[in-house]
């Protein structure tokens, strides 16, 4: 994700990121330019019509279709931004829900009960490691230490990986209730954690294993060129070969829109405008380790 100042304006005009849509759309704007010349040069050169022809009219259908092309797009980018953000609270819930589940364990622990504390401290931490690695569709890894840990060894990267490790951080909880090192009300508290943990990988899945239906985004992309490639044909007759820069123009700013909402509506993969849950782990990690010493 690109970190940046939004009163930047010189920096935020002038300079092109991965992230710029003019470097997808660029071929397809040389083609729209090329396009509108030979609509332009066929119309006015060749078949010479006037002002008084009947295809100048089909600027009345394009005013009143910029309408609903407008309401499209918005409903479209506001659509894909809701799931960013939905993204964003979901790994803020994350963070918080790491960080409370660690400081109460740090609380009920003993400080002479270094193995159930370095148990703790990695595995609360490879959650957000592990959920990490099945959002971005990678086989789960899990990276230990040099220590040997045997209870580990039951986690198969073959299966849902969040699910292991929250199993494992339950079975070691309950252990400690029967062991009598936890109380009941203790249990109970620590429970609602680890509740939380399960329903914010729910969340983040029903995120990125549902996107915006085929239909509709197939809808938007036909609805843009069909009008976008029919602007010269009427547009000619009171802007001449003018046309050649103003159609690919509003070509750019209408699939932009799309390209953006494209973007940011998976907000778990590798593009600039994505979530970095890479990092948003490793911050976990470090404070889970500050926490339970």
């Amino acid at each position: 994700m690109i970190v940046y100042s939004s009163k930047d304006w010189f920096h935020a005009t002038f300079t092109l990121h991965k992230s710029d849509t003019i470097r997808k759309l660029f071929p397809l704007l040389l083609l729209m330019g090329l396009y509108s010349w030979g609509i332009a040069y066929w119309e006015l050169e060749y078949l010479k019509l006037s002002e008084r022809s009947w295809v100048r009219n089909i600027t009345i259908l394009h005013n009143l279709l910029g309408f609903v092309m407008s309401i499209l797009l918005v409903f479209r980018t506001n659509t894909a931004y809701d799931r960013w953000w939905e993204a964003r609270k979901q790994w803020g819930a994350l963070t918080n829900a790491s960080r409370n589940m660690a400081i109460k364990l740090n609380a009920f622990l003993t400080p002479q009960d270094e193995a159930n504390r370095d148990f703790f401290r990695k595995t609360i931490a490879m959650y957000a490691h592990t959920l990490f690695e099945h959002l971005r569709s990678n086989r789960t890894k899990f990276m230990l230490d040099e220590k040997y840990h045997s209870e580990f060894e039951v986690l198969d990267s073959r299966k849902h990986g969040p699910n292991q490790v929250a199993a494992l951080l339950y079975t070691r909880t309950n252990r400690l209730y029967k062991e009598g090192l936890l109380t009941g009300d203790q249990l109970i508290v620590v429970n609602n954690e680890l509740l939380a943990l399960t329903d914010i990988c729910g969340a983040c899945e029903r995120i990125k294993n549902t996107p915006i239906p085929w239909s509709y985004s197939s809808f938007i992309k036909k609805f843009i060129i069909l009008y976008v490639v029919t602007l010269p044909l009427g547009y000619v007759f009171s802007m001449g070969y003018f046309v050649i820069a103003a159609v690919p123009f509003v070509f750019y700013v209408m699939a932009s829109l799309e390209i953006i909402a494209e973007s940011i509506e998976d907000p778990f993969g590798e593009d600039p405008d994505d979530l970095p849950i890479d990092k948003m782990g490793e911050n976990i990690r470090k404070h889970i380790e500050e926490i339970i010493r």
